[in-house]
Protein backbone atom coordinates (compact mmCIF):
# COMPACT_ATOMS: atom_id res chain seq x y z
CA UNK A 1 0.00 0.00 0.00
CA UNK A 2 1.26 3.62 -0.82
CA UNK A 3 2.33 5.41 2.65
CA UNK A 4 1.83 8.58 0.89
CA UNK A 5 -0.52 11.53 0.84
CA UNK A 6 -1.09 13.76 -1.93
CA UNK A 7 -0.91 18.03 -0.81
CA UNK A 8 -1.69 20.98 -3.10
CA UNK A 9 1.14 22.63 -4.54
CA UNK A 10 3.83 20.18 -4.14
CA UNK A 11 5.76 17.87 -6.09
CA UNK A 12 6.16 14.36 -6.69
CA UNK A 13 7.45 11.28 -8.74
CA UNK A 14 5.43 8.72 -9.78
CA UNK A 15 6.29 5.57 -11.56
CA UNK A 16 4.84 1.90 -11.66
CA UNK A 17 5.45 -1.31 -13.92
CA UNK A 18 4.14 -4.12 -15.06
CA UNK A 19 2.76 -7.16 -13.10
CA UNK A 20 5.83 -9.56 -12.93
CA UNK A 21 7.76 -6.81 -14.14
CA UNK A 22 6.05 -7.73 -18.00
CA UNK A 23 6.08 -5.35 -21.11
CA UNK A 24 3.80 -2.56 -20.95
CA UNK A 25 4.33 -1.33 -24.37
CA UNK A 26 5.10 -3.85 -27.18
CA UNK A 27 4.57 -1.41 -30.00
CA UNK A 28 4.90 1.68 -30.92
CA UNK A 29 1.51 2.12 -30.77
CA UNK A 30 1.00 1.63 -27.20
CA UNK A 31 3.78 4.18 -26.58
CA UNK A 32 1.27 6.41 -28.63
CA UNK A 33 -1.44 5.90 -26.67
CA UNK A 34 -0.29 5.71 -23.19
CA UNK A 35 1.49 9.66 -24.45
CA UNK A 36 -1.82 10.61 -25.66
CA UNK A 37 -3.71 9.37 -22.23
CA UNK A 38 -0.75 11.34 -20.09
CA UNK A 39 -2.45 14.84 -22.35
CA UNK A 40 -6.26 13.47 -22.51
CA UNK A 41 -6.78 12.01 -18.91
CA UNK A 42 -5.50 15.65 -17.48
CA UNK A 43 -8.84 17.22 -17.83
CA UNK A 44 -11.64 18.03 -14.29
CA UNK A 45 -14.04 16.90 -16.55
CA UNK A 46 -15.22 13.79 -18.02
CA UNK A 47 -13.76 12.61 -21.30
CA UNK A 48 -15.05 10.10 -23.09
CA UNK A 49 -11.90 8.50 -24.90
CA UNK A 50 -14.12 7.02 -27.84
CA UNK A 51 -14.42 10.20 -28.90
CA UNK A 52 -10.37 10.74 -29.98
CA UNK A 53 -9.71 6.99 -30.68
CA UNK A 54 -12.73 5.53 -32.73
CA UNK A 55 -13.17 8.71 -35.21
CA UNK A 56 -10.31 8.77 -36.88
CA UNK A 57 -8.73 11.42 -34.91
CA UNK A 58 -4.50 11.94 -35.67
CA UNK A 59 -1.97 11.27 -33.03
CA UNK A 60 -0.86 14.98 -33.75
CA UNK A 61 -4.05 16.65 -32.96
CA UNK A 62 -4.86 14.70 -30.04
CA UNK A 63 -2.45 17.05 -28.53
CA UNK A 64 -4.44 19.87 -29.55
CA UNK A 65 -7.60 19.34 -27.88
CA UNK A 66 -8.92 21.88 -25.54
CA UNK A 67 -9.67 21.81 -22.16
CA UNK A 68 -11.62 23.50 -19.30
CA UNK A 69 -9.18 22.46 -16.21
CA UNK A 70 -6.52 20.65 -15.82
CA UNK A 71 -5.70 18.21 -12.72
CA UNK A 72 -1.86 18.27 -12.55
CA UNK A 73 0.84 19.92 -14.16
CA UNK A 74 3.34 17.59 -15.93
CA UNK A 75 7.25 18.37 -15.64
CA UNK A 76 8.66 15.24 -17.29
CA UNK A 77 8.34 12.05 -18.01
CA UNK A 78 9.64 8.84 -19.33
CA UNK A 79 8.15 5.20 -20.31
CA UNK A 80 10.16 2.11 -20.45
CA UNK A 81 9.31 -1.19 -22.10
CA UNK A 82 7.66 -2.67 -18.47
CA UNK A 83 7.50 0.56 -16.90
CA UNK A 84 7.14 4.77 -16.50
CA UNK A 85 8.07 7.62 -13.97
CA UNK A 86 6.22 10.92 -14.14
CA UNK A 87 7.45 13.59 -12.52
CA UNK A 88 4.51 15.95 -10.98
CA UNK A 89 2.67 18.89 -9.19
CA UNK A 90 -0.52 18.85 -7.11
CA UNK A 91 -2.63 21.75 -8.49
CA UNK A 92 -5.84 20.10 -7.73
CA UNK A 93 -7.03 18.41 -4.41
CA UNK A 94 -7.29 14.69 -5.44
CA UNK A 95 -6.02 15.97 -8.70
CA UNK A 96 -3.35 12.75 -8.62
CA UNK A 97 -5.25 10.19 -7.44
CA UNK A 98 -7.81 11.16 -10.09
CA UNK A 99 -5.69 11.37 -13.04
CA UNK A 100 -3.29 7.82 -12.73
CA UNK A 101 -6.56 5.96 -11.65
CA UNK A 102 -8.10 7.56 -15.33
CA UNK A 103 -4.61 6.16 -16.77
CA UNK A 104 -4.41 3.06 -14.88
CA UNK A 105 -7.78 2.63 -16.49
CA UNK A 106 -8.13 3.39 -19.81
CA UNK A 107 -4.90 1.77 -20.80
CA UNK A 108 -5.42 -1.32 -19.49
CA UNK A 109 -8.35 -1.98 -20.88
CA UNK A 110 -7.06 -0.62 -24.00
CA UNK A 111 -4.10 -3.09 -23.57
CA UNK A 112 -5.96 -6.23 -22.37
CA UNK A 113 -8.14 -5.83 -25.52
CA UNK A 114 -5.40 -5.13 -28.26
CA UNK A 115 -3.33 -8.05 -26.87
CA UNK A 116 -6.31 -10.46 -25.76
CA UNK A 117 -5.37 -10.78 -22.00
CA UNK A 118 -7.71 -10.28 -18.84
CA UNK A 119 -6.58 -9.21 -15.21
CA UNK A 120 -4.11 -6.94 -13.88
CA UNK A 121 -1.60 -4.83 -15.95
CA UNK A 122 -0.03 -3.17 -13.63
CA UNK A 123 2.33 -3.90 -10.46
CA UNK A 124 -0.29 -2.99 -8.00
CA UNK A 125 -1.32 1.20 -7.40
CA UNK A 126 1.57 3.58 -8.86
CA UNK A 127 4.41 4.42 -6.11
CA UNK A 128 5.02 8.04 -5.03
CA UNK A 129 7.53 9.45 -3.67
CA UNK A 130 7.63 13.67 -2.60
CA UNK A 131 10.20 15.73 -4.10
CA UNK A 132 11.17 17.99 -1.33
CA UNK A 133 14.36 19.75 -1.99
CA UNK A 134 16.45 20.75 -4.76
CA UNK A 135 19.07 18.49 -5.18
CA UNK A 136 16.70 15.82 -5.64
CA UNK A 137 14.58 17.49 -7.87
CA UNK A 138 17.84 18.17 -10.11
CA UNK A 139 18.41 14.39 -10.02
CA UNK A 140 15.18 13.21 -10.61
CA UNK A 141 14.51 15.42 -13.80
CA UNK A 142 18.16 14.04 -15.01
CA UNK A 143 17.13 10.13 -14.03
CA UNK A 144 13.94 10.61 -15.52
CA UNK A 145 15.69 11.65 -18.74
CA UNK A 146 18.53 9.30 -18.76
CA UNK A 147 16.58 6.28 -18.27
CA UNK A 148 16.13 4.97 -21.74
CA UNK A 149 20.02 5.00 -22.09
CA UNK A 150 20.08 1.69 -20.29
CA UNK A 151 18.07 0.13 -23.28
CA UNK A 152 21.31 0.74 -25.61
CA UNK A 153 23.75 0.58 -22.67
CA UNK A 154 22.97 -1.01 -19.49
CA UNK A 155 25.94 -1.09 -17.68
CA UNK A 156 26.32 2.72 -18.56
CA UNK A 157 25.95 3.71 -14.47
CA UNK A 158 28.48 1.31 -13.43
CA UNK A 159 30.91 1.61 -16.50
CA UNK A 160 30.02 5.40 -17.49
CA UNK A 161 29.38 6.44 -21.05
CA UNK A 162 32.24 5.90 -23.49
CA UNK A 163 30.48 7.91 -26.59
CA UNK A 164 28.88 10.86 -25.54
CA UNK A 165 27.66 11.83 -28.99
CA UNK A 166 26.16 8.65 -29.45
CA UNK A 167 24.31 8.77 -26.59
CA UNK A 168 22.85 11.63 -27.00
CA UNK A 169 21.77 10.61 -30.40
CA UNK A 170 19.91 7.94 -28.96
CA UNK A 171 17.89 10.09 -26.29
CA UNK A 172 17.44 12.62 -29.17
CA UNK A 173 15.50 10.11 -31.49
CA UNK A 174 13.81 8.24 -28.34
CA UNK A 175 10.41 9.56 -28.66
CA UNK A 176 8.72 8.24 -25.56
CA UNK A 177 9.43 10.88 -23.27
CA UNK A 178 9.97 14.51 -22.13
CA UNK A 179 14.19 14.41 -23.37
CA UNK A 180 13.10 16.29 -26.41
CA UNK A 181 10.82 19.15 -25.14
CA UNK A 182 13.94 20.00 -23.28
CA UNK A 183 16.89 19.41 -25.28
CA UNK A 184 15.58 18.88 -28.60
CA UNK A 185 12.46 20.98 -29.93
CA UNK A 186 9.01 21.15 -29.47
CA UNK A 187 6.84 18.63 -30.18
CA UNK A 188 3.09 18.21 -30.28
CA UNK A 189 3.55 15.90 -27.54
CA UNK A 190 5.34 19.08 -25.43
CA UNK A 191 1.27 20.15 -24.88
CA UNK A 192 1.62 17.44 -22.05
CA UNK A 193 4.08 19.45 -19.99
CA UNK A 194 3.30 22.54 -18.07
CA UNK A 195 7.11 23.96 -17.55
CA UNK A 196 6.33 27.01 -15.38
CA UNK A 197 4.85 24.81 -12.63
CA UNK A 198 8.06 23.85 -12.01
CA UNK A 199 11.93 25.36 -10.69
CA UNK A 200 13.48 28.07 -12.66
CA UNK A 201 16.70 25.67 -11.84
CA UNK A 202 15.47 23.26 -14.17
CA UNK A 203 16.90 25.41 -17.01
CA UNK A 204 20.05 25.00 -15.57
CA UNK A 205 20.00 21.69 -16.98
CA UNK A 206 20.43 22.09 -20.48
CA UNK A 207 22.29 19.25 -22.13
CA UNK A 208 23.40 15.97 -21.52
CA UNK A 209 26.57 16.66 -19.83
CA UNK A 210 24.53 18.53 -17.00
CA UNK A 211 22.25 15.83 -16.75
CA UNK A 212 25.46 13.05 -16.16
CA UNK A 213 27.38 14.79 -13.72
CA UNK A 214 24.10 16.00 -11.60
CA UNK A 215 22.91 12.08 -11.80
CA UNK A 216 26.42 10.92 -10.73
CA UNK A 217 26.52 14.45 -8.30
CA UNK A 218 23.68 12.91 -6.00
CA UNK A 219 24.09 9.12 -6.92
CA UNK A 220 23.19 8.70 -3.49
CA UNK A 221 19.27 8.91 -4.36
CA UNK A 222 19.78 5.72 -6.65
CA UNK A 223 19.32 3.70 -3.60
CA UNK A 224 15.75 5.46 -3.61
CA UNK A 225 14.72 4.03 -7.20
CA UNK A 226 13.83 0.37 -7.32
CA UNK A 227 13.25 0.76 -11.42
Amino acid sequence: MRQISFTLGNYYHLYNRGTDKRIIFEDEHDYRRFLALLYLCNNSEAVDMRDYFNKGSSFVNLFTTEKISTLVDIGAYCLMPNHFHILIYEKQHLGISTFMKKIATAYSMYFNRKHDRTGTLFEGSFKAKYVDNEPYFNWLFSYIHLNPIKIANPDWKEMGIANLAKTKSFLSNYHYSSYGDYFVKNRPESSILNKDSFPEHFKTLNDIGNLISEFNTNVIFTKEEPL
